[in-house]
């Protein structure tokens, strides 16, 4: 590429070698009201002269480069996955936006790959968080104006040897839902758990399909789960009676029914006690009593994979050690926030 300056009635037909900025007096504004890479028409004249340009610089194009704009949208085309679609490139940039709410998938080595390359710019948000449609998951932009069509093709190749971003839709969820405790059994006490669990499943395309209630029984708590996976629960999700307490009795009820257990216990605050396991197929979970009252907890960060239909395995519960520590803020802004976010 070469840049040439040229009067201006020469330079139509030709793409700007940088931007123009105008400034707006009145408004107290100024922005490039001519981009980088534009093509100059007889119409623009009158403007870039009110601007007080006589000459422009220009680009030439050699045989073999590639514009911007062009390289952004090769590379945009491999990264792009399932629900998720290219907006179309600006100043060499071009962003991935969900196209369906769901969990934001891929793999880090991947924006290794590409930020590797001194020409490339990849950024997204953190893999594996839930994500809604319409939003913006990751941006990326070529550094170079112009550059040769082998350094794109480098970069393109890096990526094709990867997995693209995807976002793994939220499956209608049916979640049944078990509460024990004989003194709610007995209404003695109102049960706290269920409007927090309403509320968790309207971001998640889920829905309760019941709820059933059981003293501290070991045969109670297993057949009420059998119950469920017999009409077809997607999750079971139990409640109460999670502690250490002799007469705490749901993770030996969960463990009677045969279910593999993944974890009871995890290295998450708020969320210390959680238990996760599969009976069936069929995550069966016990909730620790901080998911009535915090606002984020380890609850928080599983079930929109279980939403997904992705497996949850005991090294990435272990992993959430990393950023599983809530700062317990005054306003809690989660998910906008480092919670559950480790690198």
């Amino acid at each position: 590429m070469k840049i040439t300056t040229i009067p201006l009635e020469e330079a139509i037909g030709l793409p700007l070698a940088h931007d123009l900025t105008q400034i707006d007096a009145k408004n107290h504004k100024k922005s490039a009201r001519f981009k980088k890479g534009q093509v100059i028409t007889e119409a623009d004249l009158e403007t870039l002269r009110a601007m007080g340009r006589e000459n422009l610089s220009i680009m030439e194009m050699s045989p073999g480069d590639v514009h911007e704009d062009d390289a952004a949208r090769q590379l945009g085309e491999v990264l792009c996955g399932d629900n998720l679609r290219l907006t179309e490139p600006s100043e060499g940039r071009c962003n991935l936006v969900a196209e369906s709410s769901g969990i934001l998938w891929y793999l880090a080595e991947t924006v290794n790959r590409v930020n590797q390359d001194p020409d490339w710019v990849l950024s997204a948000l953190a893999p594996h968080r839930p994500v809604l449609a319409g939003q913006v998951v990751a941006g990326f932009r070529i550094r170079p104006l112009v550059i040769e069509d082998y350094r794109v093709e480098r970069a393109v190749a890096a990526v094709r040897g990867s997995k693209p971003f995807t976002i793994l839709p939220f499956m209608p969820l049916k979640v049944g839902l078990i509460t024990t405790g004989k003194e709610i059994v007995d209404k003695k006490v109102e049960d706290a758990f269920r409007p927090k669990l309403l509320e968790k499943l309207s971001r998640l395309n889920g829905s309760l399909m019941g709820q059933r209630f059981c003293t501290d029984s070991l045969e109670q708590i297993s057949e009420a789960i059998a119950a469920f996976l017999n009409e077809g629960a997607d999750v079971v999700i139990c409640t109460g009676g999670m502690s250490v307490d002799p007469d705490d009795r749901t993770p030996g009820a969960i463990k009677d029914t045969g279910a593999d257990i993944v974890t009871y216990g995890a290295p998450v605050l708020p969320g210390a006690m959680f238990l996760l396991s599969y009976l069936k197929g069929t995550p069966v979970c016990g909730l620790p009593g901080c998911v009535m009252y915090a606002k984020a907890t380890i609850f928080d960060l599983v079930l929109p994979r279980l939403a997904a239909g992705l497996p949850v395995t005991r090294s990435e519960l272990v992993g959430l050690g990393h950023g599983g520590l809530c700062l317990g803020c005054g306003e809690c802004r989660y998910p906008i926030c480092p919670f559950g976010k480790g690198v």
